[in-house]
């Protein structure tokens, strides 16, 4: 597990990505007696996949995440190449468009979302994050003279910049005045101290302990951090704004299976609506691929439908 956490830091891995990646590596070790995986082969992981894809019915997607980890694990960790792996059945893949809530059902929920984790959903509706970017945003990243919001270390370890909502300018900087206010009391307690990614903390030693690097949305909490075990204050848990995300969304009546990412969907729908060219939307969502973003004019195209006869009669 130590070899395996030390490749992925080497390649820059997202903490989710190296999550989901052991993930499978272990259930794979587990399938298969608790074997090690220098005893293993590619007919072993074709067995594990097929199962996968035959007892435990995963999704395309679920299938192919599983084959990546493998993948990564003999080749990167191991450094034992997987040979073609023969028999393997792959999942068929379906197209399915992303859940989307109408501008209207978005206004029931955020009228039913208060404090900090209504100010998060208006966020991720108004900029188009996604949760954890939400949730890991640095004060030193939000431009109110450019009215931007800038994303750092995104999924694929990209940066980009995302427009500041002038609804949200007031309630930002509120909660920036909170943020500075808890940090000079942490830093009258000897705290103080934000988390810093990868090995900042020995370029910038004093980085961590400034009001820049604090996050928008801090854990109420503080927590020990690396190796030396200082306390730190780290960000928000996601599971804070999907429970309250959630109870609107049951109050406001609405069905829909939806969850926060959703309102990340609903911005790019409501943005190609508008007239947005849908470049302008990839960049502002991050996505490598265009046709990425262009299964929104899918969903878009998909709720414009032609007048129903049976309205004629």
């Amino acid at each position: 597990m130590q070899v395996f956490s030390e490749v992925c830091r080497r390649r820059h891995f997202s903490p989710r990505t190296e999550e989901a990646y052991w993930y499978w590596t272990r259930h794979f070790i587990f399938f298969h007696g608790k074997r090690h995986p220098r005893e293993l082969g590619s007919r072993e992981v074709a067995m594990f996949l097929n199962h996968l894809a035959a007892d435990r019915r995963v999704a395309a997607a679920t299938q192919t995440q599983a084959l990546n980890a493998l993948v990564f694990l003999y080749k990167e960790v191991l450094e034992r190449p997987l040979t073609q792996i023969e028999g393997l059945q792959r999942v068929q893949a379906r197209k399915r468009f992303p859940v989307v809530l109408s501008q209207a059902e978005v206004t029931l929920v955020l009228n039913r979302m208060t404090g900090v984790t209504g100010l998060m959903a208006r966020l991720i509706y108004g900029t188009g994050l996604r949760v954890n970017e939400c949730c890991t945003l640095r004060v030193k990243d939000v431009d109110f003279d450019a009215g931007a919001i800038h994303v750092r270390a995104a999924k694929g370890s990209k940066d980009r910049t995302s427009m500041l909502p002038e609804r949200l300018r007031d309630l930002m900087k509120d909660q920036l005045m909170r943020v500075t206010k808890l940090h000079t009391d942490d830093r009258l307690r000897g705290g103080g101290l934000a988390p810093l990614p990868n090995a900042l903390e020995k370029k910038y030693p004093s980085a961590a302990s400034s009001l820049a690097w604090q996050f928008v949305f801090p854990s109420a909490v503080m927590r020990p951090w690396g190796k030396s075990g200082q306390q730190v204050r780290w960000f928000a848990s996601p599971s804070t704004i999907q429970r309250s995300f959630k109870t609107a969304l049951n109050d406001a009546g609405i069905h829909k299976h939806a969850s926060v990412h959703t309102l990340r969907h609903s911005f790019a729908t409501h943005l190609l609506a508008s007239g947005t060219d849908v470049r302008t939307i990839q960049l502002l969502l991050g996505h490598n691929n265009l046709q990425t973003t262009m299964i929104y004019t899918h969903v878009l195209q998909e709720t414009r439908f032609v007048k129903s006869p049976l309205d004629t009669l």
